[in-house]
């Protein structure tokens, strides 16, 4: 289609007598029915809007309709049509290359319906039902037909499901300007042809060259290269210093070359040494011969530096993803916010979204059909999560995988999820370049404006099966029947510009010839040796004894001083009353004597790391208060509602601190920390589930970036997962945070897993991983957070234990262990149940029982398993009989399955290795309380050997 240009009267000259005549019945055809004119017409009317009266026609005076109520009916008639082409004119445009939908929706933007004759169109003013019209615009009739030009071309907008008016206001005006976005100049129009004969070149070369292998095509949208060029563009020159994207595979080696600047040579080295293809078809990458696991090539990510003029430096990235479509929006959301973010000064960290962009390219079918999509754009907008506005392209080739849009979704088009969240959608057919690149610039603009989201729901074809191995037609075989018959974009916008005298054929085979020949000397330099090798990353197991030192006490003074700090608050400002006595509590908590409970312990490490000159981000639900009401790192005022958090007063604080409330989800705000801490680790990054079984719903970002992130793309990240775990009868969904899962991806060192006992421990924890930010040794640490032990007194520690020591894999119980020569059984656990064990050793032990046989050690860490630690202690023990594990997990669960091989291994000989805990059950724990009590009293008189005859029937609920 030809570009919009503005109303020219002298198009008409050569039509007049029959001719005007024959030209205006084949507009009154057009407008009934826009396909049922041939196409020079369709394109004259849309570009030129309706012929114009016979010259000998006098038109119809203008009457005066202030007061004919006949006329007024016929004003708002007209101007219902004008509203409604603007809501209902997308349902009309031409914005599917294959016309697969026969039926345009037209009757709302027909006179017609509104029972209006073109003469009583002609007799309105344009001014009437328009305002702000153009100049040009004189009827009402003309301004009928401008609009349909506007909104029913292969550019389609629906804006009515935003809100705001001022932004309404400022996107109809964009959609309905002549002139905005500027359209393309001749030299932009040569460029754009050019960059999409390399797309196609691109594409067809692979085809031809690596036959059968994948590279999931872009072609059928060939138009997103030269979008995503334009978006570069616009962002350099609003002075972004990141371009921050995420996609799935389809097209990504495409985006690669062409707009990471990935060397072609490589890419073709990756196909040329993938593993055999009857058995792995490309499933392989150049990093599987070096040491690492790797990922595919379609699922790997880049970076680029450019530069637009002589002072702006703009670095793309393009992040990793697996498989799982669209987990990586998150991913993405978080490299945007921690790219925008200055940390270097105290207080929340100073945002400036103009410092980067996110792009999301989406699929068709995920879009609507991945919940993750709703949970990413729901964040959008959010405070501790917005970014100043992502500009989604929708790379719609409406199909997913061999399912029909109509099978995938339950929508009309694959953007309305969109419209929930108020967010400007434009389609545009992927066949029209042109209107592609305008689509972008009118995007940019709006996010440039307003600060939000904008949608592009790019709709085209794909050319291929899923994948280049997949025969399409067993599935779709009247599209595919289209497909073959149909031109690619870049034959179809050649063809344009040769009509238009914008390029010659010449010119047009020379900008094939140039692309073809580039591709083939790639070619051969990867198949002489000449090109440049990919890299050969390493993912090196970090040992615990590489990290930096152990020390992480903080001195008293110090943590005196901090803590006078946390407990002061600004002048003016009411604390809610009770929240007051319960703080002023702490006060003396680091004297002799006293104790800090584990709120204090984490708020005086918090402090102390901001001092240090690390920055800290924490986020989850309820985060700022704790879900147990414990933390209160955000304080409100009782009469004004006024916040106010204590860090942010830190004397001698160097960096930001950071703690937000999230919205109620899991998979979209963890993937956001792991991009936030990836893009920015130097930041200390904390999430914390509400319970630890919550991260159920974020599993899938566990699974494929958090736990593996290091293997598959040596991507480092020093995150911090916070999990509630702990059995305190609060039925199956309150108890366990899953520890087992954690601990089958335990691996390589990917990462560490605690369960904690003490707040010293948790306080040497926090600031032994603080110290690892921004290293080579960083790895996430996922800690088996407490619930019921936030406020037990066995869970408190002096001061002195915060200013002195460190974090201790392996702990002694504090009561038992006088005569090790003596012990015939050793109980070894973590978590919770050390604690109940040792207050049914202090109650037994006020009886009289004696205890020289048994010790209990605490595995504070379970991974990396600290075998060294125990095997000290094993050494001591010369009367050892038994190596007991106790939990309170059914044995399926928890840690008996990875610590029992590792407790064998290192066991003495003739010593058995046994298991005390909940039998093997489908459910994490019962609902009944009267059955957990039950069960948890067993476990600890079972292990401490208090009553030999321990019944083994559950009691009747």
């Amino acid at each position: 289609m030809a570009a919009k240009e503005p109303y020219n009267e002298s198009v008409w000259s050569k039509y007049y007598g029959p001719n005007l005549g024959y030209i205006q019945e084949k507009y009154e055809q057009f407008v009934k029915d826009p396909s049922s004119v041939e196409n020079n017409y369709r394109e004259l009317f849309t570009v030129y809007g309706p012929p114009p009266l016979a010259p000998d026609a006098e038109p119809a005076p203008q009457p005066i309709v202030s007061g004919d109520a006949v006329w007024l009916r016929k004003a708002v008639k007209a101007s219902k049509l004008i509203a409604n082409i603007r809501i209902y004119g997308h349902l009309a445009a031409n914005i599917d290359p294959l016309e697969r939908d026969h039926n345009p929706m037209i009757k709302w933007l027909n006179h017609e319906t509104y029972e209006l004759t073109r003469e009583d169109l002609m007799a309105l003013p344009a001014s009437l039902i328009w305002e702000n019209v153009p100049d040009n615009i004189q009827t009402a009739w003309d301004a009928v037909h401008r609009m349909r030009q506007a909104y029913t071309q292969t550019i389609a907008y629906e804006f009515g499901h935003v809100h705001d008016e001022q932004e309404l206001r400022w996107l109809n005006s964009q959609a309905e300007s002549v002139n905005s976005p500027a359209p393309l100049n001749t030299a932009e129009r040569k460029e754009l042809l050019s960059r999409l004969i390399q797309v196609e070149q691109f594409e067809t070369f692979l085809h031809k060259t690596f036959v059968g292998q994948k590279r999931f095509s872009l072609e059928g949208n060939d138009a997103l290269v030269p979008m995503l060029d334009e978006i570069v563009r616009a962002a350099a020159h609003e002075g972004a210093e990141h371009i921050l994207m995420g996609m799935a595979h389809r097209g990504r080696l495409n985006v690669l070359a062409h707009i990471l600047g990935k060397p072609y040579d490589i890419i073709f080295s990756e196909f040329h040494h993938s593993p055999n293809k009857e058995l792995f078809p490309s499933e392989g990458s150049m990093g599987i011969n070096y040491g690492w696991t790797g990922d595919v090539k379609y699922h790997l990510g880049a970076d680029r530096a450019v530069r637009e003029g002589e002072t702006v430096r703009t670095r793309l990235t393009l992040a990793n993803n697996p498989s799982h479509l669209e987990f990586v929006n998150p991913v993405v959301e978080g490299f945007a916010r921690a790219a925008q973010e200055e940390r270097g000064t105290t207080g929340l960290p100073k945002l400036d979204t103009n410092k980067a962009i996110a792009v999301l390219m989406h699929g068709d079918a995920a879009f609507p059909g991945e919940g993750i999509v709703a949970e990413t754009l729901n964040i959008g907008k959010l405070d501790g999560y917005t970014n100043g506005g992502t500009i989604h392209i929708i790379v719609n080739n409406r199909i997913g995988f061999t399912t029909e849009s109509e099978d995938s979704r339950s929508t009309h088009y694959a953007s309305d999820l969109a419209k929930g969240y108020e967010i400007p959608i434009v389609h545009v057919n992927a066949d029209d370049p042109e209107a592609c690149v305008a689509a972008v610039r009118l995007a940019s603009a709006y996010r440039n404006k307003y600060k939000k989201d904008f949608v592009i729901d790019l709709i085209g074809y794909r050319r291929h099966g899923h994948n280049e191995m997949d025969d399409p037609e067993t599935t779709q075989p009247i599209v595919y029947g289209k497909v073959r018959n149909h031109p690619t974009v870049h034959r179809i916008y050649a063809e344009r510009l040769r009509q238009e005298k914008v390029v010659t054929d010449e010119d047009v085979k020379q900008m094939n010839a140039d692309a073809e020949s580039i591709l083939q000397q790639a070619y051969d330099n990867m198949k002489e040796g000449k090109h440049k090798s990919a890299d050969s990353k390493t993912s090196v197991p970090v040992k615990t004894e590489d990290s930096p030192s152990k020390s992480t006490a903080v001195s008293l003074g110090a943590l005196q001083q901090i803590n006078r700090e946390l407990l002061s608050v600004p002048d003016g400002f009411t604390v809610y009353p009770k929240l007051q006595r319960i703080l002023q509590r702490r006060k003396d908590a680091l004297n002799d004597g006293e104790k800090v409970d584990w709120a204090l312990a984490e708020s005086l490490a918090f402090a102390s790391i901001i001092r240090d000159g690390t920055p800290i981000r924490l986020s989850g639900q309820d985060a700022q208060r704790g879900t147990f009401a414990h933390r209160h790192l955000v304080l409100h005022d009782s009469e004004t509602g006024e916040l106010f958090s204590p860090l942010h007063q830190i004397s001698d604080a160097k960096a930001s601190f950071g703690v937000y409330n999230s919205p109620l989800s899991e998979a979209s705000v963890l993937g956001f920390e792991y991009g936030y801490n990836v893009f920015a680790p130097e930041t200390f990054v904390i999430w914390e589930a509400q319970y630890g079984d919550f991260a159920n719903a974020g599993q899938v970002i566990i699974d494929q970036f958090i736990s593996a992130g290091r293997a598959k793309w040596t991507q480092r990240s020093n995150l911090v997962m916070l999990l509630p775990h702990g059995y305190e009868g609060q039925g199956p969904e309150h108890s366990s945070g899953r520890l087992e899962r954690y601990l089958q991806l335990s691996a390589e060192e990917n990462w560490t897993v605690a369960n904690l006992t003490s707040a010293s421990q948790y306080f040497h924890l926090l600031r032994r991983q603080a110290s690892l930010c921004g290293k080579a040794e960083a790895r996430p640490l996922v800690i088996m957070a407490p619930k019921s032990l936030i406020r037990n007194p066995r869970s408190t520690s002096a001061g002195t234990e915060l200013a002195s020591g460190h974090f201790q894999a392996v702990l002694p119980e504090p009561l038992l262990g006088q005569n090790p020569a003596e012990v015939k059984r050793l109980v070894v656990c973590s978590g919770k149940v050390a604690i109940d064990l040792q207050a049914e050793l202090e109650a037994a032990t006020a009886k009289g029982k004696e205890w020289s046989w048994l010790h209990i050690l605490r595995l504070e860490q379970l991974y990396p398993f600290p075998e060294q630690e125990l095997a000290a202690y094993l050494s001591t023990f010369r009367s050892l009989e038994e190596i007991v594990w106790v939990q309170e997990e059914p044995k399926n669960m928890g840690s008996w399955s990875f610590t029992e091989p590792r407790l064998r291994a290192i066991a003495p000989e003739n010593t058995k290795v046994k298991y005390i805990g909940r039998p093997e059950r489908s459910s994490p724990a019962s609902g009944y309380a009267d059955v957990h009590t039950y069960e948890q009293r067993r476990i600890v008189t079972e292990a401490l050997k208090l009553n030999s005859q321990v019944q083994t029937a559950v009691p009747s609920s």
